[in-house]
Formats: C-alpha cells, structure tokens, sequence
C-alpha cells in the first residue's frame, strides 16, 4: 500500500471519529462563572471532532489572540465558515464533473481500450484531490452557533448521502490498488465507483431542490 492509500486510511480514521459529540459546551464571553440561565453559548452543544480540533474551547485556533472565544471572534469566524462552505460546494460542482469523465473513460477501459489507463489514473488524481479537499473543508469549518432542530432534514440527508460515499471512495481507492495484483476485483472497484457517483450526485441534488 503506498503513501496515498496510507493517507486515505488516516483520513478516513479522522472522518469516522467525526461524529456529533455528547459533550456539551457552555461558555461565557467572559469566562467568569456565572449561573446557568446566563450563561452565553458560542459554541453549539454538539459537533464534529474535526471542529473541535480547531474551533472548539481549547482549540488550535484559540491560542491565536484573533479567534480567542468571544463573541467578536465568533462572528468572524461564521465569515470564515461561509467562505469555506463556498469553496465546499464549487469544488464539489467540479469534483462531480472529474467523476463523470472518469466514469466514461472507466467504461471504455473496463472494455479494453488499454490505452486510456493513464487518461484514467490522471482523471483519478484530480478527483480525488477535489474530493478530499472539498470533504476537508466541511469537516473542518468553524461551527455554526447551533444546530437547529433534531428532525430530518435535506442537511442531514446530504451527511447521511456523505457517509456513503465518503466510505465509497475509500473502497474505490483501495481495490484500485489491488486490481493490478488480482484483476478478479475489477467489478467491486466498478460498483463501489458507481456507488461513490450516485451518492455524491445525490447529496448534491438533494441541497438544491
């Protein structure tokens, strides 16, 4: 397994301990100890580990004197998430257009047209750095100040959608590297990569309708 898979692996390990936290948070803007009923939260009561890495209490950001916990600090940060959230979707937009032209070229060389292997595995890098770049902008934008309701809906199903292919692509990746050795895998790295696509198309669709 080379460096990239390695890579993918540690990412992957990072997504899945990414899931809302129990913990809960409340913080003054002060920090002095104050009764519950004033306390002022600036953090939401759960999120992802990935945030609290960087914008959580003790976070990696708030030893930076600009994003100490407050409320000034706190709106600058929501600017900084909006334009993260941005770039998350265009180079998503992108990323879907890098898996169709994989796909067609995937189709032609799962027929054997040899000749497309590189035009393929070229194809395969940019939407790889597309995707995990746009993933790693989500996992680690600020945090929103709450969370809202805990009912279903198109957010939640577009991270349920994020799950499946997030999980897809780690898989397309891995039997990737194992077709060469043992081209029996050639139909899985074909499923899982058509699984990838319609989930990701899907967790698109879904937030623009």
């Amino acid at each position: 397994m080379n460096l990239f898979k390695i890579s993918l692996s540690l990412f992957v390990f990072f997504t899945l301990i990414s899931i809302p936290s129990l913990a809960q948070t409340e913080i003054t803007a002060d920090n002095s100890p104050k009764p519950k009923e004033d306390l002022q939260k600036l953090l939401p009561e759960h999120y992802l580990v990935t945030q609290k890495i960087l914008w959580g209490e003790n976070g990696l950001m708030r030893k930076m004197k600009k994003f100490e916990l407050s409320k000034e600090s706190r709106k600058y940060e929501l600017g900084i998430r909006k334009t993260m959230m941005k770039a998350h979707r265009y180079i998503g937009y992108a990323t879907l257009a890098g898996m169709v032209a994989q796909g067609i070229v995937g189709e032609k060389l799962y027929r054997g047209n040899t000749n497309l292997l590189d035009l393929h595995e070229g194809l395969a890098g940019a939407v790889n750095i597309g995707y995990f770049t746009s993933a790693g902008l989500a996992l680690f934008a600020p945090p929103r100040i709450s969370y809202g309701s805990k009912r279903f809906s198109k957010l939640k199903l577009h991270k349920y959608l994020a799950v499946v292919h997030l999980s897809s692509m780690i898989a397309t990746n891995i039997l990737s590297g194992m077709i060469e050795n043992n081209p029996k895998l050639k139909p899985y790295h074909r499923g899982t990569a058509y699984i990838g696509y319609g989930s990701f198309f899907a967790s698109i669709v879904v937030l623009e309708f």
